[in-house]
């Protein structure tokens, strides 16, 4: 595998906008999300919320973002734990391959270490075989299964 070149990975920017928008629109996509200006623009908003769980960091070659890996703290009453959830990963098509989600990964297990924490924790899709490759060479897969209820309407 080789590395893109000047590979750095940072946090998000006000300026890195336009092309976020671009990555998460086509993230959307790739995962056969319908099409939503207002969750694009909604999420845009947690995350440049200083006071939002939401976060985010950006993967940055030869000058243009090509990835981004959104993120919060959480803890595990279970283990007395605390941790970083990653939320969506994700890198430009054409760089897929490069290192670019892996860089994304380290800077989140570097942070959990800066802070203290234990993990870094995520889920992917089940046919995300691709991205599965990566997971299974930086992490350890593990038993669980994950399940998801809709609120109670009021």
């Amino acid at each position: 595998m080789t590395t893109t070149t000047d590979l750095a990975v940072r946090p998000l920017d006000p300026a890195d906008e336009p092309r976020w928008r671009e990555l998460f629109r086509a993230y959307r996509e790739f995962y056969r999300l319908p099409e939503s200006e207002d969750v694009v623009s909604r999420t845009w908003g947690w995350l440049r919320d200083p006071h939002h769980e939401c976060q985010a960091v950006v993967a940055v070659a030869d000058g243009a973002v090509v990835g981004f890996a959104h993120h919060r703290r959480i803890s595990s009453p279970y283990t007395g734990t605390s941790g970083v959830f990653l939320d969506d990963l994700y890198t430009d098509p054409q760089v897929r391959g490069r290192g670019v989600g892996r860089a994304l990964i380290r800077r989140l297990t570097d942070l959990a270490a800066s802070e203290g924490r234990q993990f870094v924790q995520w889920v992917t899709a089940d046919d995300n075989h691709r991205a599965q490759a990566l997971y299974d060479s930086v992490a350890t897969r593990t038993r669980w299964i994950t399940y998801e209820a809709a609120a109670t309407p009021a």
